[in-house]
């Protein structure tokens, strides 16, 4: 039975799901046994990989290599570079290739339906069997400018003490000064509290003459008594 399901997972959709549960970091055996995913033995995926170039690769995606990948192209915009574009056309297959293609299609459909009738197999390979294949017919080399955007951003993140933007700079200048600037301030208003507490420093306010007098002449009577 679970040899008839690797047609299903050579589908372009289900080949982006296992690429997306690898890239995500669930392991092979999670993949092939989990009943939301695969839903086969780890036994049988390892010979879909080793049968199946397209399973094989998108088991391989994982997280790690895309990180990487995705690195090496965002490094190779920031560089000259030259982008290689093919244009194709549709032409009917060689005679005896398409012979060749259909018989071994023939072969691996039988192993796979044992009791699939003469017709069902070859209804199975028209559908199966492209008659029509790609070839290039023309290819074209285009020199590419480095990406001034990936470059600054590149900088930017990398040197940030001296690509980062002078106006951050700036205000981070500004916002230490005026963090000493207050320090400075509560410092005096702290020193200008302690010189208040101290009575030597009081300030006696008279608002009567008589008072006044008195007060001057016992300070006269106490400088006197010093002299003495």
């Amino acid at each position: 039975m679970a040899r008839a399901k690797y047609k299903k997972w050579l589908e372009p959709d289900n080949l982006k799901r296992i690429s997306d549960w690898a890239r995500n970091g669930v392991s092979e055996p999670h993949i092939a046994t989990d009943k939301d995913k695969m839903d086969i033995s780890y036994s049988t995926l390892k010979e879909w990989k080793n049968k199946y170039p397209a399973i094989s690769a998108a088991l391989k995606k994982n997280k790690d290599i895309v990180d990487a990948e995705v690195e090496e192209s965002f490094t190779s915009t920031m560089k000259k570079h030259t982008l290689t574009t093919i244009q194709y056309k549709m032409v009917k297959k060689d005679k005896f290739v398409l012979q060749g293609e259909r018989q071994k299609f023939m072969n691996m459909y039988k192993m796979d339906h044992p009791n699939a009738s003469k017709q069902d197999i070859l209804i199975a390979t028209a559908e199966n069997v492209d008659v029509y294949e790609q070839i290039p017919v023309v290819k074209t080399v285009t020199e590419v400018d480095p990406n001034i955007s990936a470059m600054i951003f590149w900088l930017k993140n990398r040197r940030p003490d001296v690509y980062r933007d002078q106006t951050f700079k700036k205000l981070n200048e500004a916002n230490a000064r005026k963090a000493i600037a207050e320090a400075n301030i509560s410092e005096k208003q702290l020193k200008a509290l302690e010189e208040a507490d101290n009575p030597d420093n009081a300030t006696v306010v008279v608002d009567d003459i008589s008072k006044l007098k008195e007060l001057r002449d016992k300070n006269a009577d106490s400088s006197t008594k010093q002299g003495d």
